[in-house]
């Protein structure tokens, strides 16, 4: 605003000079400024008026809004929260393929402890010591009457125990929720769920992660809110799975075995319906891992994935195909067997020092001659057949989703001789796990195209590159039906009637830790397939140490010992897989029809 002088000189002198008062002109001026400064201040009021007013109009929109969503939202008691950061305690069920439980949450409780709350700390720790059998009198003394301020007492106690613990009465005794994590078949696929554990922990929820197996490769899946609602479906069969581990649990104990593995693949799709690892554990109380000694001996060792181990002559038969596959025999082709054979300065033998002479293909492998399939190794070469290995996938880790997988690498020889290529044909100076081997018979049962083994289930075969030809394919199971069926086949206790089972056995003396192999510790493998016509499933079935006592002597080989289990399985799962057993024809007999009155 522009001040304007009360008393302008301007205007002074022209009113003195025409005879005017100019006092009136200096009123004028005061009065016109004192109306300017009101106009003023009436302005300011106004803005600030309506300024009041638009705040008090939001903040009784905001109160009737709150109020308005109160009185239309249903009734919660309010909880008090910890500070710090939100612990997601949700993670989705896993399921079999049919969709029944494998493992799942249950709402529980932990019980912890606020010492400076307690009224009798020494006869809260006598009660305690009581219901927990598990937990020392003396250490919960101490711990109550020592400085701690919080302590945690048992991080999962059932529903009996919680109502003692609340029956002691004592106040500095608390219950914190939880989501405990269930598996309601105990034992069964235990090496499968692997287990799950608490990670970060508070007062009002408790992170529930996994430790092993499935729980833990799809740790990530399991424990993302979004798929809370959607369970982790598997390709094991519940049912088969149980029938499985019955049969080998009666097997490894009729056998006298230290442990064992089985592992059923459907053949097109690569699809784990049943695998079992023995001796087993219960995942709802998972030990803890042995610090000394052999590994293998834990109930923990997954020997599916984790047991690498030569699997002897089993490997026989992907040195046949790759043969065949190459145009260099067929199955009729005579291969001289016959000793002495040596390669590099090793002498090859025969089991029990046999010598079968001159052998077709299809001999050699139901006479499982180790002469004959090293002579086809040398044909096909070490180059080759280093290839042919790795396509099968038996020379790199196997895909199969588990975390334990990972540790079961293959070991191959550092140099990669003559002698290696020899000794690798029948299952010797390579170390597989029997996951492995059930993709490599997968290849051959499914007509060629090679397969990855999985723990999901799938919508549809799911086959790789093919292999072998599928001819080639069809002649290397008729090989394997020779071994079961054939006058000299190894694995004469093999067949199931109805099942047409095909196959190859191994036996394989087990290597000593510092060097050199054991005379009476075998590792004993029947690795088979069936229908053997058009293979719908290939079973695996490996023995650790067994001794068939039986007898009127100690029998160590696999066909004694592992065919005799595998073929029981089979009897037994076939029927739960919907596989009907085909009925054959009688002979008829020789009547000659004379008249047809």
């Amino acid at each position: 605003m522009i001040r304007t002088p009360l008393r302008p000189l301007a205007r002074i002198l022209e009113a003195r000079a025409k005879g005017e008062n100019p006092d009136a002109i200096e009123n004028q001026n005061r009065r016109i400024r004192h109306e300017q400064m009101r106009d003023q201040d009436r302005s300011r009021a106004e803005g600030r008026l309506l300024v009041l007013g638009v705040f008090f109009f939001c903040a009784f929109a905001v109160v009737g809004a709150r109020m308005g969503l109160l009185a239309i939202s249903d009734p919660v008691e309010p909880r008090a929260h910890a500070p710090g950061s939100i612990i997601a305690n949700t993670r989705a069920d896993i399921v079999d393929r049919n969709g029944r439980i494998l493992a799942t949450n249950l709402d529980t409780h932990a019980l912890y402890a606020q010492p400076p709350h307690m009224i009798d700390a020494e006869g809260a720790a006598r009660q305690l010591a009581k219901i927990f059998p598990d937990l020392k009198e003396e250490r919960l003394i101490k711990d109550f009457t020592g400085k701690r301020k919080f302590l945690w007492v048992k991080k999962k106690i059932s529903p009996e125990q919680m109502q003692a613990v609340h029956d002691i009465g004592d106040p500095g005794l608390l219950f914190a929720p939880r989501d405990m994590r269930l598996y309601p078949n105990g034992k069964l696929a235990a090496h499968i769920m692997g287990g799950a554990s608490f990670g970060r922990e508070g007062v009002r929820a408790a992170e529930v992660i996994g430790v092993a197996g499935a729980e833990k490769y799809f740790d990530d899946y399991l424990r993302d809110p979004a798929n809370a609602g959607k369970p982790l479906e598997l390709s094991l069969d519940l049912t088969v799975q149980a029938a499985a581990e019955r049969v080998l649990d009666g097997g490894m104990k009729l056998m006298n075995a230290k442990g064992a593995t089985s592992i059923l693949m459907d053949v097109h799709t690569g699809e784990v319906v049943s695998v079992v690892s023995l001796p087993s554990f219960d995942p709802n109380n998972r030990p803890r891992p042995a610090i000394e000694g052999d590994p293998s001996d834990s109930p923990l060792f997954n020997r599916s994935v984790q047991g690498v181990y030569e699997l002897g002559s089993t490997f026989k038969i992907f040195a046949a195909a790759q043969a065949m596959e190459l145009g260099l025999v067929n199955a009729n082709t005579m291969i001289n067997t016959a000793g002495p054979m040596k390669v590099g300065g090793h002498t090859i033998g025969e089991f029990q020092n046999k010598n079968y002479g001159t052998l077709s293909v299809s001999q050699i492998i139901e006479k499982s001659s180790n002469r004959g399939t090293g002579r086809l190794a040398l044909m096909i070469g070490k180059e080759r057949q280093q290839e042919f290995l790795e396509k099968l996938g038996l020379s790199v880790r196997t895909p199969f989703e588990i975390v334990e997988a990972s540790g079961g690498r293959p070991l191959m020889p550092a140099r990669y001789t003559d002698l290696s290529a020899v000794t690798i044909s029948y299952g010797h100076g390579i170390s597989t796990t029997a996951m492995h081997l059930a993709a490599g018979y997968a290849a051959i049962a499914n007509g060629g195209l090679a397969v990855k083994p999985t723990l999901l289930k799938q919508k549809g075969p799911q086959l790789g590159e093919r292999v072998m030809r599928t001819e080639v394919a069809a002649a290397a199971r008729r090989m394997l039906r020779d071994v079961v069926v054939g006058k000299n086949g190894t694995a004469s206790f093999g067949e199931v009637p109805g099942y047409f089972v095909a196959g190859k056995t191994g036996t394989s003396e087990k290597l000593r830790a510092g060097g050199g192999y054991y005379k009476n510790k075998n590792i004993n493998t029947f690795a088979s397939m069936f229908p053997a016509e058009n293979p719908r499933y290939v079973l695996i079935v490996t023995l650790d140490e067994p001794v068939m006592t039986s007898g009127d002597k100690p029998r160590r080989t696999a066909g004694w010992t592992a065919v005799p289990v595998a073929a029981e399985m089979i009897r037994r799962v076939a029927p739960l897989l919907g596989m009907r057993p085909t009925i054959e024809p009688a002979q008829v007999a020789d009547i000659t029809l004379t008249s047809s009155n």
